[in-house]
């Protein structure tokens, strides 16, 4: 394994120091050009070719940067105690992907990495930290699997995903430990949502295609358990979000026809405290609607539209000001 703790403080080279400022340099850019953020406000971890809390109000549109890190992430999370856990994309520092768990600044200090993981095969696709304090990733290549870490790097569960091998980079996305300590995990190409249990066996599977339409490319990226036992799935490039039963059918669903053409590739989900879902659109194109927020009744309740780097998943922290309680439903 390469996973290691470390109490060194992180030190920005002067190209990550030019890739914050190009971040920050392109948030001024979304508030000049093409912005609104209509609804209110919302403040956001997005990850994706940029990595920042961004504070989007009607005043500031195209977001006002609070923090960010510089380097292109796979997905993130702000942990209850402040620290920021990321999934992050293969580049030249991590040319097999990895995940990194910061202890940001405080008092005008430097951020510190206090965990890290760095990837063995090609793509570290997601991060997800227990309650425990233990730490479930999934790698995608060759050996595609699921690892549960402890924070000193000793494994407590690994197993092999049952998913397609000759397309690494679609081979899995937002792995997630459940509460009953079984795992779901979304598999792209085979079109499948499978909960596994500690050994690797599979208990369950959703079938992502869509009913009748087998050509739609219905690919899920997220899935999210409910609370009535219900799976909530982003199915990608079939631009769309659907919530299944307990039965495994679909039960509710947005689509991009629904809300004038919004999602565009529908990769990170989030369902709100107030029943609504936020949806990120990963390929929606230059000044596209990156977030989009929809109401149960497939109605647009807030939307993000700025010429800022895409989103490929987010963690919406607070919305008009009051913090969305823990855990996200992401």
């Amino acid at each position: 394994m390469h996973c290691h703790r470390t109490g060194f403080v992180s030190r920005l080279s002067l190209s990550s120091v030019s890739m914050l400022l190009v971040g920050v340099a392109t948030c001024i850019v979304g508030e000049t050009l093409a912005a609104d953020a209509m609804g209110g406000s919302r403040r956001i971890l997005v990850c994706g070719g940029r990595t920042a809390i961004v504070d989007i109000t009607p005043d500031h549109p195209g977001g006002v940067v609070e923090w960010s890190w510089p380097a292109a992430t796979r997905e993130g999370w702000v942990l209850p105690d402040g620290n920021v856990l990321l999934a992050l994309s293969k580049a030249a520092s991590t040319p097999k992907g990895a995940a990194v768990e910061i202890k940001r600044a405080a008092n005008g200090g430097a951020d510190e990495i206090v965990w890290r993981y760095d990837g063995t095969q090609d793509e570290v696709n997601s991060i997800q930290k227990t309650p425990e304090g233990t730490y479930v990733l999934t790698e995608a290549g060759p050996n595609p699997r699921l690892v549960e870490l402890a924070p000193d790097g000793s494994v407590k569960v690994e197993f092999s995903l049952a998913c397609q091998k000759q397309n690494a980079h679609m081979q899995s996305r937002m792995a997630r430990k459940q509460d009953d300590g079984t795992y779901l995990v979304p598999h792209l190409l085979d079109f499948a949502i499978i909960r596994y249990d500690a050994a690797g066996k599979e208990l369950a599977r959703i079938d992502t295609h869509v009913p009748g339409n087998a050509k739609v490319n219905s690919w899920p990226f997220t899935a999210i358990s409910l609370a009535d036992g219900g799976i909530l799935a982003g199915l990608t490039n079939g631009n769309r979000v659907v919530e299944y039963g307990t039965d495994g059918n679909p039960r509710w669903e947005v689509t991009a026809a629904d809300v004038d053409a919004a999602i565009n590739d529908a990769c990170g989900i989030q369902r709100l405290p107030s029943g609504n879902t936020m949806i990120a659109s990963y390929r929606i194109g230059k000044d596209g609607v990156r977030l989009v927020e929809v109401s149960p009744e497939k109605k647009i309740v807030w939307k993000w539209q700025a010429n800022v780097p895409n989103v490929h998943h987010f963690q919406v922290l607070a919305v008009d000001g009051t913090a969305v309680p823990w855990p996200p439903l992401r």
